[in-house]
């Protein structure tokens, strides 16, 4: 994936928590974990650490489940975070342990007491190469284990640093070694929340293993949308296949506004300003999404779906999709969107553009929602879903080279696929989003009109995620129902002003997110802590932590 120069920044490095969180108050509310990470730091390792890097989980505005289609989405990074002191383990420590021999070793360490102690080191592998006479050995990239059948904390640690070691260290035997590394991990992103805690993380472990081996800060550091490509290609190492937003948010975000995230023709990130008197409150379900470790019938699955359904639409339409070469052929892997941009006319053209021109794809949503979609139901009965047998015979591929491109590289649990209701969804979803963006960017007018335009786009939006994606749970539909019975309730200004609720993230679990006015927030707050019955009995710290406003903030960074 190419960049422009819209996520082409450099990773800012900053010296105060007012430069990281945007004001004086926010940075006030954070400064007492920083202090305790930097004491725990030196209390467990015995010297200071080097770098702090950050960064924040965040919310999906709308556009739910189509980063992996190509169709671009609308977050916003979050106050919540991950934080990761660091620092090169000094020489005398290193050689009073053992795992302080090995080149690139790492201790790491988690704030949270139930978390112990990790110690591992990367590897290199030495592989017979095919270019090589068979009596050479030639020297492989670098390698750590990554159990994706028991993903723990520091799985995600290790994803991190994996695009470090095989990105900027060259697996060469003369090639210089990544240094001994003392790690400390914090963090307030709850996993399994929709906040997207597994990017942050991941993105987190990334900047901090540059940072400790001097590629931060030096010539060969990357720049923002090289490290949002690195981070997605490391998240792919524990069992998911991202498809960019939630490494984008947590990466290019700017205070203050959310972003328009678009991927094709390249990574481009549009700040947007929302209305002056929009705030999002975020809501945990309380029901933890583990999208790594549920991924084969849920995530990877959709994704599988997805790029079935671009295959099969392919065909019908009779798009020229695959390479010829004489009497060969090879098959590629197509999203929905290209098959829209190759239907609409648009496709060779937009290779070659700066930017996507979202009047030819807004006119290509609504034309493909018109055409070809029944192809995608199975030509008897009244079920939506489809077998795997019938889905090959209308992909115009042999079964063999099918299953090679489409079942082989993803790991996933099913008999029958929903092709056509996840297609809608994806088209519909993707027209949402483009909506949105259009009323955000509107000059003028009414500012109530809006922020009800804006609400009635994202209960749109979960009712499809609910209905036609199938990626909700019963408890987040029960919080959504909480959140827009506010509207019932008297305040003293009038009714509550909740212009709309909806999952966001994965799904299957995780948060809500909830439109609500400015003023009104501290009352939705409470109405919610009293109405959702998961959070009978627990505690006003506890749920301080699962229900809270937030505004737009900065992307990842480093704190030296």
């Amino acid at each position: 994936m190419t960049v422009l120069p819209a996520a082409d920044a450099p990773i800012p490095i900053f010296t105060t928590l007012k430069e990281v969180y945007g004001s004086l108050a926010t940075a006030a509310k954070h400064a007492e974990r920083w202090d305790e990470l930097v004491r725990e730091f030196e209390t467990k390792f015995g010297h200071k650490p080097t770098y702090v890097a950050r960064a924040p989980g965040r919310v999906n505005l709308i556009g739910e489940h189509i980063d992996y289609a190509d169709f671009g989405v609308f977050p916003a990074a979050i106050e919540h975070d991950i934080l990761i002191a660091c620092a090169p383990r000094p020489a005398p420590t290193a050689a009073a342990h053992p795992e302080g021999h090995a080149p690139g070793s790492v201790v790491a360490e988690n704030l949270h007491t139930r978390y112990i102690r990790q110690v591992f080191w990367p590897t290199r592998r030495h592989t017979l190469g095919d270019d090589v006479p068979l009596d050479a050995v030639r020297v492989a990239p670098w390698h750590l284990d990554i159990d994706k059948s028991e993903l723990r904390w520091e799985s995600y640690v290790k994803a991190g640093y994996y695009g470090v070691l095989n990105h900027f260290f060259f697996p060469s035997s003369i090639s210089p070694v990544p240094v001994p590394v003392d790690i400390l991990v914090t963090g307030n992103v709850l996993p399994g929340s929709g906040l997207s805690s597994s990017a942050a993380m991941v993105v987190s472990s990334t900047l901090a293993f540059l940072a400790v081996n001097g590629i931060f800060d030096g010539e060969k550091a990357p720049t923002k949308g090289e490290l949002v490509n690195i981070a997605v290609e490391n998240e792919r190492r524990v069992g998911v296949n991202s498809g960019g937003m939630d490494q984008s948010a947590s990466v290019i975000a700017l205070p203050g506004s959310a972003l328009y995230v678009s991927f094709v023709p390249s990574l481009h990130a549009e700040p947007i300003v929302l209305p002056r008197d929009a705030v999002f409150v975020c809501a945990n379900s309380l029901v933890v999404s583990n999208k790594a470790e549920s991924a084969k019938h849920q995530y990877n699955l959709r994704v599988a779906e997805t790029l079935a359904a671009a295959r099969l639409l392919s065909h019908r339409l009779n798009l020229q999709v695959d390479s010829i070469d004489g009497e060969n052929t090879k098959r590629h892997l197509v999203t929905l969107r290209e098959v829209l941009a190759r239907k609409s006319g648009f496709y060779r053209d937009e290779q070659d553009a700066q930017s996507e021109d979202l009047v030819l794809l807004q006119k290509g949503l609504v034309d493909m929602l018109e055409i070809a979609m029944d192809y995608l139901l199975p030509e008897f009965g009244d079920r939506t879903d489809i077998s795997l047998d019938e889905m090959i015979g209308k992909s115009g591929m042999g079964e063999a080279e099918f299953r090679e491109l489409y079942l082989s590289g993803v790991d996933v649990e099913t008999t029958n696929f929903e092709l056509y209701l996840r297609a809608r969804h994806v088209f519909e979803e993707a027209l949402r989003v483009l909506k949105f963006r259009e009323v955000c960017l509107a000059g003028g007018g009414n500012e109530e009109s809006k922020l009800q335009t804006l609400g009635k786009l994202m209960n749109e939006s979960h009712d499809s995620c609910h209905r036609q994606f199938d990626c909700s749970h019963p408890k987040v539909n029960d919080l959504v129902r909480v959140a827009r019975s506010f509207g019932e309730v008297e305040t003293g200004r009038g009714k509550g002003r909740i212009y709309g609720s909806r999952m966001t993230g994965a799904g299957w679990g995780g948060c809500t997110v909830s439109l609500v006015h400015r003023d009104d927030v501290e009352a939705f707050i409470m109405h919610v802590k009293k109405k959702y019955a998961s959070y009978e009995g627990m505690s006003e710290d506890d749920l301080a932590s699962c229900v809270f406003a937030t505004e737009p903030g900065m992307g990842a960074c480093g704190d030296f």
